[in-house]
């Protein structure tokens, strides 16, 4: 049973969250995997675990509770986001190597466009060497094996966030998702913390150099999310 695919281009973010609990709350063992990709009218969105401190100033952009992990983003035109619809057990892997595996279709990605992603240890998400996004040189404060409990204090010396990371996990199915920028104005980034890290820098396709279309990046993470979340 394939993944059905979904390009729904720009649609309301509350009724696409309400349709994505309703899709998790009616699923039976038997309902395919879905993927839904698309994009928002700008707003911010705050996670679970959010502080509102993190929201310096929204200005007239909505902020919207929602019950993702995760704390603070912006969503806006330009940006693809992907929300898969996987029931996890029947797919045969547990959360830690979802969140891998969605941010390994991100990384086949950004390669797709000549462009190197990265994973900060402690910090979910894609990173890109601002410098150089080119550069295959791994980082130095890429993940490391975890010594003890404590997470690492996130490292971000060079790098700006390119994708963020936000995800449910309900009755062994997730949704929310990961949201990839290509061509945005991203200045309401300077109005958050992202992700709660204040001065972390975001970046997208465009500001590193990589003219694409929305359509174009839409289509290529959606395929590498297909093949990346396969059983």
């Amino acid at each position: 049973m394939g993944i059905d695919i979904r390009i729904l281009g720009r649609v309301d973010y509350g009724a696409t969250v309400q349709a994505m609990q309703d899709y998790t709350a009616t699923r039976t063992p038997d309902t395919p995997d879905a993927l839904w990709v698309c994009e928002h009218a700008p707003l911010y969105t705050q996670g679970l675990a959010g502080k509102s401190d993190h929201v310096l100033n929204p200005g007239d952009i909505p902020v919207v509770a929602t019950n993702r992990g995760g704390q603070v983003t912006f969503h806006g035109p330009g940006q693809v986001v992907a929300y898969p619809l996987i029931d996890l057990q029947r797919a045969g892997y547990f959360v830690k190597e979802y969140v891998y595996r969605v941010e390994e279709a991100v990384i086949r990605t950004l390669a797709h466009f000549g462009i190197t992603g990265h994973r900060v240890g402690g910090a979910p998400g894609i990173y890109v060497r601002l410098d150089d996004p080119h550069s295959h040189a791994m980082l130095p404060q890429r993940p490391q094996k975890q010594i003890g409990t404590a997470a690492p204090v996130p490292d971000f010396e060079g790098v700006g966030k390119i994708a963020a990371l936000g995800i449910k996990v309900s009755r062994h199915s997730t949704y929310h998702g990961v949201a990839l920028n290509v061509a945005m104005d991203l200045e309401p980034f300077a109005r958050i913390n992202p992700c709660g890290y204040a001065g972390l820098k975001t970046v997208d396709l465009s500001t590193i150099g990589v003219q694409t279309t929305w359509e174009e990046a839409a289509q290529v993470l959606g395929q590498q999310l297909s093949i990346r979340l396969a059983p």
